[in-house]
């Protein structure tokens, strides 16, 4: 029974030391450690005001935060001091904890869940091609290549002509946000396109095993090939025409076998009566 007490007893001062609290009168401890992460989504009327918070803890001391408000690390501590200055030099990461407000907070209000913050598989995005009018230049159009709804920001985009990537020409916009932690990007190639040439969009991003490669080749012009058929159809026409002309002048020149000729009955003699 003593035993079981002893145990017992040494199973919560091991739980006291791990948490970092006190331990009781009597009980000598040189050093309690204790490192502790805390995130927090503050909410104000619903979505419309969200607060992200990234908090750091050691020795129940708070060292350092991240503040969605203010988009950027604070310490307190010298040694928070020397981590909030490693993780801010990293552009990558500084864009990933910005968006964690959206991607975090709003998502997960919006489902009606416990915010955990588990967003860190990559989304591969979705690629098309669309034939834009040119208001400034005359021609067929300019190619848009609209990648849409990826995850994280960080991706590259390029345009090729055949086997000959095209590095000139090529406007983009910004990497925009969709307000539920994926992004969007469009990229425009000012050349006009070319009948006869393919074209592909060729998208590389850290969720794709291989770059993601999207093909355009102009359609046929709709009033040309109806020009062409009507003409196919002109032309087959006549020579029908000509082989029906043919055959009725071939068929009337020679008399019928089964029909005496009009010279044979006129030299015939019948009897009277």
């Amino acid at each position: 029974m003593a035993m079981g007490r002893v145990a017992a007893a040494g199973a919560v001062l091991v739980a006291l030391v791990v948490l970092g609290a006190p331990p009781g009168a009597g009980a000598e401890l040189s050093e309690v450690f204790q490192y502790m992460v805390k995130r927090e989504c503050r909410f104000i009327n619903g979505t419309e005001k969200v607060r992200f918070l990234v908090r750091y803890f050691y020795n129940r001391m708070e060292e350092l935060r991240f503040d969605s408000d203010l988009g950027q690390y604070v310490w307190f501590t010298h040694h928070g001091e020397i981590q909030a200055r490693s993780w801010s030099r990293d552009r990558e990461w500084m864009q990933y904890i910005r968006t964690a407000v959206d991607w975090c907070c709003r998502y997960y209000y919006t489902q009606n869940l416990i915010p955990v913050c588990p967003r860190s598989l990559p989304v591969p995005p979705s690629v098309s091609i669309s034939l834009v009018p040119s208001s400034s230049q005359p021609g067929p159009g300019r190619l848009l290549c609209s990648v849409m709804d990826f995850y994280p920001a960080h991706i590259q985009v390029r345009w090729f002509q055949g086997q000959q990537e095209l590095s000139e020409h090529v406007v983009a916009t910004d990497v925009v946000a969709n307000g539920d932690w994926t992004y969007q990007l469009l990229v425009l190639l000012e050349t006009p396109a070319q009948r006869g040439l393919s074209y592909t969009c060729q998208v590389e991003h850290v969720s794709l095993e291989q770059p993601l490669r999207q093909h355009w080749e102009m359609p046929p012009d709709a009033a040309r090939s109806k020009m062409l058929t009507g003409i196919g159809g002109f032309v087959l026409g006549l020579v029908f025409l000509a082989l029906g002309l043919g055959f009725y002048v071939g068929t009337s020149g020679s008399p019928s076998p089964k029909t005496p000729g009009k010279r044979g009955c006129e030299s015939r003699q019948f009897p009277k009566f």
